[in-house]
């Protein structure tokens, strides 16, 4: 009798709950590294943080879009150094 006499015991239940864990972390383990090779093959650099644009390129785009007049942005980039 595979399971005794008093049906499955307690470690039955235990592989089964392992068994189901692993086959979660196998899953996820899986789609991750999907989601890192279509952002490799996408030119993204998956491992680096994001560029964070400087305060003077910020600055620059303000000044193109219209946001801040010459004078303004001429002050600032003088405060920015």
């Amino acid at each position: 009798m595979p399971y005794g006499p008093y049906g499955p015991g307690p470690w039955n239940w235990g592989w089964m709950i392992g068994g189901w864990i692993m086959m979660l972390v196998f899953w996820g383990l899986v789609i991750a590294a999907i989601v890192i090779v279509i952002r490799a093959f996408a030119g993204r650099n998956v491992l680096a943080p994001p560029q964070q644009d400087t305060a003077l390129e910020v600055l620059r785009r303000r000044y193109a879009s219209g946001e801040i007049t010459k004078e303004q942005f001429e002050e600032m980039k003088r405060t920015l150094g």
